[in-house]
């Protein structure tokens, strides 16, 4: 029995080993692909961080940031490729806040500038995430700075990471400094249609328990930016939703699940919303479930995820705000090869990346989010969580609801 439980044990590390090599080179490679990317000043037009740049320099010159055809004059000139009609953003005004300073820079100098932030985003968020969680632990951090979505959004110049930041202030602060995370929220309705449950619960939450100071800092933030961005362009409502009937991205092809549902049933394009109603029933239930003991980190790692899974459209660099679950799942676990099979999903995306395969169009990658909420809820069970911690927010989901401690107001 002895020798048997060696070989168990051997075979075991092999396999580990073999998980980390394999992530450890595509992290690299990808890491190189990055670098060239940035590199590379002639390629500014060819990404999404164009279509920020140009929203900027419209704003900052007083003319709509949400008109396609200026905007394609400008992408034409940095270098946006002719068969590609025009990047228009597709956030609402308050965002514009954060692309209005790019309107007084070239093209090369606020790429440059818009990357490094997105970057100190990436690394305050999981160091945020890792000091909610209480863990110090190597192997979250790990995970946090190489997932494939997050990273991605460096290259492509994608906001995302600005989402997963204001996420994280949340996670963190909520019970230390509630006006600080309630205006943090102000960063998630940058991309509102991948928080629906989420914000659905967090309303109900804020109500049930007082949370005046979450809901003060929250309108606080919104309201001085909408204040802002009229001052800027008093026009921008009207523009935004003129371009959003345009554009219609809720229509555009998009490998998600609930836009793969539409496609499947043509003649009844409403279906699309079928999964995020349906999401947002469970949320509340759930929610109301664990009403006296909630936790974000506990169960609002599981609502997130689900929101995620059920959005109506969504973009695979959005995955980046799955990170806040997936690590207290790495944190809980026990089992190392839970983790390692983590790290090698985020290694097949980043192979991907490698194979210069489509990130934001193909279907291929319709398996991600399904994959997370699975393997967050396998994490957290009771039999691979750790045991006994004394910090609510890494207890196992699965655990009975007196385990967990309410956290004082």
């Amino acid at each position: 029995m002895k020798g048997r439980a060696k070989v168990r044990i051997s075979w075991r590390a092999v396999v580990e080993l073999f998980c980390v090599a394999t992530c450890t080179v595509l992290f690299l490679f990808t890491a190189m692909s990055i670098a060239t990317v940035v590199l590379d000043g002639r390629t500014a037009g060819t990404r999404d961080y164009i279509e920020y740049w140009a929203s900027g320099q419209q704003l900052a010159h007083h003319r709509n940031p949400y008109d396609a055809a200026a905007l394609l004059n400008l992408e034409r000139a940095q270098g946006l490729p002719a068969p590609i009609s025009a990047m228009v953003m597709g956030n609402a005004p308050p965002a514009l806040l954060l692309t209005y300073p790019l309107g007084f820079m070239g093209a090369r100098t606020g790429e440059c500038i818009w990357m490094l932030l997105l970057l100190v985003s990436l690394i305050a968020a999981v160091r945020l995430i890792s000091a909610a969680l209480g863990s110090n632990s190597q192997k979250v951090s790990i995970l946090g700075y190489s997932f494939a979505p997050a990273i991605m959004c460096i290259p492509s110049g994608q906001m995302a990471l600005f989402v997963l930041l204001g996420l994280a202030l949340f996670l963190r602060f909520y019970q230390t400094r509630p006006i600080m995370a309630g205006a943090a929220l102000w960063l998630c309705l940058l991309k509102p249609q991948i928080f629906v449950p989420f914000g659905l619960v967090m309303g109900f939450w804020i109500l049930r328990n007082r949370q005046i100071r979450v809901l003060g800092g929250a309108f606080a933030a919104i309201g001085a930016s909408i204040a802002l961005i009229w001052v800027l362009d008093p026009r921008c409502w009207d523009e935004y939703l003129t371009m959003m009937g345009l554009m219609r991205y809720d229509r555009l092809i998009i490998p998600c699940l609930s836009v793969v549902l539409r496609q499947s049933v043509p003649s009844l394009p409403f279906i699309q919303y079928v999964p995020v109603v349906c999401g947002s029933v469970w949320a509340l239930a759930f929610f109301w479930r664990h009403r006296t003991c909630w936790d974000w980190m506990e169960h609002g790692s599981v609502v997130l995820l689900v929101s995620l899974l059920v959005a109506p459209y969504t973009w695979f660099v959005d995955q980046s705000v799955a990170l806040p679950a997936l690590l207290r799942g790495a944190a809980v676990t026990r089992s190392r090869m839970m983790v390692a099979g983590l790290a090698f999903a985020t290694a097949a995306i980043e192979l991907g990346v490698a194979t210069k395969h489509d990130l934001l169009h193909s279907g291929l990658y319709l398996w991600t989010t399904p994959f997370y909420l699975i393997w967050y809820l396998i994490a957290t069970r009771s039999r691979f969580a750790a045991a006994g911690s004394e910090n609510p927010a890494r207890t196992a989901v699965s655990e009975p609801a007196h385990s967990s401690q309410q956290a004082p107001v």
